[in-house]
């Protein structure tokens, strides 16, 4: 098995575009545990998830993550990852790339002059992208989709 088996994403495709009518409200109320009171004083303005996590639609795909790689990033098995093209990726960056013809999902960091993808998970070591690899960011993470 190689070592981006277990961190490998599966393309959802585009984001499509959501209603305006699918908006939920938000409560500004913070708490710390429990449902927050549905008084309409602490009521803001409805929440469009398509507008709270998609900032560029033309350039934002979703993907789904298969494998435990980037559990210590809060990014778990079976997660929708919002993965938006027109982020300029730099160290740091939780990142979905092409490394020798695999998709997988890490955190791109740098040492020295050479780039690194990073699990967030001891298990996996990090890989070093070799100048004979074939290596391409395909897009920054800028959100995760997860049902409990």
């Amino acid at each position: 098995m190689n070592s981006l088996a277990t961190g490998h994403v599966q393309i959802l495709g585009p984001a499509p575009l959501v209603q305006k009518e699918q908006q939920t409200p938000l409560y500004t109320a913070r708490v710390p545990a429990g449902f927050p009171s549905p008084a309409d004083d602490h009521l803001d303005r409805p929440l469009d998830l398509h507008e709270y996590l998609i900032s560029n639609e033309a350039a934002t795909f979703m993907v789904r993550v298969s494998g435990d790689s980037m559990s210590g990033a809060g990014i778990l098995d079976g997660d929708i990852l919002v993965v938006d093209r027109s982020l300029s990726p730099r160290t740091g960056h939780i990142v979905v790339a092409v490394l020798d013809g695999e998709l997988t999902v890490k955190r791109l960091t740098r040492r020295g002059e050479q780039w690194r993808l990073e699990a967030a998970h001891d298990g996996y070591p990090p890989l070093t992208v070799r100048p004979e690899q074939e290596f391409l960011v395909w897009g920054v993470v800028a959100g995760v989709v997860r049902r409990l």
